[in-house]
């Protein structure tokens, strides 16, 4: 997959961020410390989480894209497999799903399972360009995701880009907040010009 350029300046005055592959297993705390740092994430839930992606990433057709300044610094990442209905994220969400007719979304399609950018990089078009750059590396024809069930910048976000609501109000166990599942053709939406 090629690099692509993405550049901006951020207060750190670091200008260039690319996003490219990303070599999750190797750089996982890296990874994990962008998403404690936008997620407030404590020691003991970063220990699980880490356990998770690594996990994860050993899944058939799992990848990951990373943005790295010119420093190497990972600022944000994202990484997704195509959806399994015996993983258990498909088994909380099957049941919201299938009650709204929905649950055809879990069946050929690409699975974001975390998109997280730091917050002194947010709102520079990072977290577009990792989602988009990775689903368009995507066989299946859709992709299906889940979020914090309330209008963040994050909705805003997959919204511009296709995602609709598939089921809200979706209680993942020990997760505090509930969780809307969002899905979107493939290739996602572009921004006019």
């Amino acid at each position: 997959m090629p690099h692509l350029p993405h550049r901006n300046r951020n207060r750190t005055g670091d200008t260039a961020v690319t996003v490219g592959p990303l070599d999750l297993a190797d750089r996982v705390d890296e990874a994990l410390a962008v998403q404690a740092h936008a997620f407030g994430l404590s020691d003991d839930e970063i220990a699980v989480r880490r356990q998770i992606v690594l996990r994860h990433i050993t899944f058939p057709g799992a990848r990951a894209l990373g943005a790295t300044t010119g420093t190497g610094r990972l600022v944000g990442f994202v990484y997704g497999m195509p959806n399994d209905r015996a993983h258990w994220w498909s088994t909380v969400v099957e049941p919201y799903l299938r009650a709204g007719g929905q649950d055809h979304w879990l069946d050929d399609s690409f699975v974001i399972t975390e998109l997280h950018v730091h917050p002194g990089y947010q709102n520079r078009g990072i977290g577009r360009s990792l989602i988009t750059t990775i689903t368009d590396g995507a066989a299946e024809p859709r992709s299906i995701l889940s979020a914090i069930d309330f209008e963040s910048p994050a909705r805003g976000l997959y919204r511009s880009l296709g995602y609709t609501d598939l089921a809200r109000q979706v209680h993942f166990p020990s997760a505090p907040r509930p969780y809307a599942v969002m899905g979107a053709p493939l290739p996602l939406r572009r921004r006019s010009r």
